[in-house]
């Protein structure tokens, strides 16, 4: 079992950068493939970004490709998602979200999130 908090949210203008975190307590990090949500109001959880155990894979919704980038620090028990060049429509609440396996990881079907934090960019 895993816990995951989120931080590093927070209100930037366009063409800003934010950098999340996740957080992960509980055992054998590097069990569990990691990836990024995010929901938007009034729309669907979507896909951000999701890395495998080991860092050595990543993979990206179109939406964000060379925009954001995903890493883990498994020492740290850790999951980063830099941002750059935000745009207002990348304002949503971001949720951290950890699987056994990739396909779950990606598509939101693991057991286990955080409890998301607000990413809003101004125009």
């Amino acid at each position: 079992q895993v816990s995951l908090v989120e931080h590093g949210g927070g209100s930037v203008e366009t063409g800003g950068s934010l950098r999340l975190s996740c957080s992960a307590s509980g055992n054998q990090f590097t069990s569990y493939y990691m990836g990024w949500f995010r929901r938007a109001p009034g729309k669907e959880r979507e896909f951000v970004a999701g890395i495998s155990w080991n860092g050595g894979r990543d993979y990206y919704a179109d939406s964000v490709k060379g925009r954001f980038t995903i890493s883990r620090d498994n020492d740290k028990r850790a999951m980063y998602l830099e941002m750059n060049d935000l745009q207002p429509n990348d304002t949503a609440v971001y949720y951290c979200h950890a699987a056994f396996n990739m396909p779950d990881a990606l598509g939101g079907a693991g057991m286990y999130w955080g409890q998301g934090t607000q990413v809003t960019v101004s125009s």
